[in-house]
């Protein structure tokens, strides 16, 4: 068994806010269980939106040149995957749906094309997903985020493992104030099993 490669994608546009508090106590939690991790913060990067031109169709690449291209490489290579997204309108943040669409090429490569995308030899690949909502009354107010989360895991060959998901965080900092939220966020992290 070696330690998995634990890839954390931060979707929240605002630095240092609720979500990224929590994905960064997750990936201390996996880095602490003696994991390789590595945190991608998607407002610090440039990736522009799918044009829906169709070219991945033809060869699963995108012709856009921009982060993403980097980005496709670290998708297949980790063992783990966590996103982490504030909801806006009862979906993920413009910046992770931005990323996911630009997933296109992928899905393209593998339903299109009938190509591989992952090793066989990789073994079974773990996904998580992080979500915090100003909301406290509405239950369902995570159903759509989870479902395109669940959608781009299916596409890359991972497994819908867990997920951390509070409402009522309306306010920057209001996960510090949370009794528990910070230590679920670590213990969850410290619990990704080796590959």
């Amino acid at each position: 068994m070696k330690p998995a490669q634990v890839l954390g994608i931060s979707g929240s546009p605002r630095r240092n806010g609720n979500t990224e508090l929590l994905i960064r106590e997750f990936m201390r939690g996996a880095e602490a269980s003696g994991h390789k991790t590595e945190l991608i913060i998607l407002s610090e990067l440039k990736i522009s939106p799918c044009t829906s031109c169709g070219s991945c169709h033809k060869n699963g690449k995108c012709i856009i040149i921009d982060d993403m291209q980097l980005m496709y490489k670290k998708l297949l290579k980790a063992d783990c995957i966590v996103f982490a997204s504030p909801i806006y309108f009862a979906g993920v943040s413009a910046q992770l749906k931005s990323f996911i669409d630009r997933c296109q090429a992928l899905w393209s490569r593998k339903y299109i094309l009938n190509k591989t995308l992952i090793s066989p030899d990789k073994g079974k690949r773990s996904g998580y997903f992080i979500s915090t909502a100003g909301s406290k009354d509405y239950n369902k107010v995570f159903e759509g985020a989870i479902f395109v989360v669940k959608a781009i895991f299916n596409t890359l060959d991972i497994k819908y493992t867990g997920e951390l998901l509070f409402k009522d965080m309306e306010n920057k900092g209001d996960i510090i104030k949370h009794p528990d939220a910070l230590k679920m966020a670590f213990e969850t992290g410290s619990s990704i099993s080796a590959t």
